[in-house]
């Protein structure tokens, strides 16, 4: 919990990972540019006293990440969102046993999301019933630029990734988390486009698509895909720390955000290890449009309340104590409402 000014907010980290890019576990050069463009993310984007040394970035573990979000960072619960990267890390890029483990050790802290990939076909599939048979996850993570083999990317609307979210729907797998930002290298900068988005979610109504890094830099595709489809949501990773660096581009990105989807489908996320969330925290609660950026309304307590914690902590049932709850409110004006579920049209 995060308290200021008389004010308490419910925090929850809706993007956290645990990765391993070590020399020894990379394959090839692509680990370390990979790992390297991260670190020149976190350095670029971060204040100087929240730098890490390139070797304390490249492999935290657990117990720093309980510490740094725990203890130091503010965070009621996170949320484990893994990347495996298998062409260019050994044993995968995120520590998938290691996070599982650590979250069913501490259920009360962390939920643990899985990842896929729908070009391993049946074998895939066959997996997915496995791992989810065993690890009970609600959401799944999706790298939709991850090399595999010859194929440099694949697609929400291909036939595989259709046959996939079939098979989320019939597990109760309703949270689809996709990396649709900045680029990545040696990642496709055109790989991670969004327009594929606006497919799954027209035809997956009963599914949530929280779309991380809210389309960045293609924020004005993002916002009109999302605010004709409810079921769309907005990740903040990455787009956090440029309240640091460029605040007025930070009050553009999260004031159309509000305009198009409204504060109530927006998740707070630091993107851990990448940045650690305390100083985003902090700097958010303190933050407010500039008055002179006036086609954009002040952003209120309620809505940094709903940002920070509470919009996460109703998608993924998360108990939110009494003290710390908003009032039931009406939903947000902004885009369609009670939507046509279209698994229910089609029975």
């Amino acid at each position: 919990m995060y308290s200021k000014d008389g004010e308490n907010y419910f925090i929850v980290d809706a993007h956290i990972a645990l990765w391993d890019a070590r020399p020894e576990n990379q394959s090839n050069i692509h680990g370390k540019q990979f790992i390297d463009c991260f670190y020149d993310y976190h350095r670029n984007l971060g204040p100087d006293e929240e730098h890490w040394s390139y070797e304390e970035f490249l492999y935290q573990g657990g117990e720093r990440l309980m510490k740094d979000l725990f203890e130091d960072g503010y965070v009621d619960h996170a949320i484990f969102q893994p990347a495996y990267l298998r062409e260019f890390y050994k044993n995968g890029f995120a520590q998938v046993e290691e996070a599982y483990d650590l979250a069913a050790a501490n259920p009360g802290k962390l939920t643990y999301n899985h990842c896929y990939d729908p070009r391993d076909g049946e074998a895939g599939l066959d997996r997915l019933r496995a791992d989810h048979e065993k690890m009970q996850f609600k959401g799944v993570k999706l790298y939709t630029a991850e090399w595999y083999g010859e194929s440099r990317g694949f697609k929400l609307s291909d036939p595989w990734s259709y046959r996939y979210f079939e098979e989320c729907r019939k597990l109760g797998i309703k949270n689809i988390h996709i990396h649709k930002g900045p680029t990545v290298r040696p990642l496709d900068r055109d790989a991670f486009d969004v327009a594929d988005v606006d497919h799954a979610a027209s035809d997956f109504t009963d599914l949530n698509f929280v779309v991380e890094h809210v389309g960045l830099p293609r924020l004005e595709d993002f916002c009109w895909i999302a605010t004709q489809e409810p079921n769309v949501h907005g990740g903040l990773a990455v787009a956090m720390p440029f309240m640091h660096t460029r605040p007025r581009y930070f009050a553009q990105i999260i004031g159309e955000l509000i305009y198009w989807i409204g504060e109530d489908r927006i998740q707070f996320s630091s993107d851990y290890a990448i940045w650690s969330p305390r100083w985003l925290i902090e700097r958010f609660v303190d933050f407010q449009i500039p008055e002179d950026m006036t086609e954009y309304a002040p952003i209120t307590t309620a809505q940094k309340k709903k940002i920070l914690g509470l919009n996460a902590a109703k998608m993924y049932d998360i108990p939110v104590p009494a003290e710390l709850r908003l009032p039931d409110a009406d939903e947000t004006t902004t885009g369609p409402r009670q939507p046509e579920r279209a698994d229910l049209a089609a029975a």
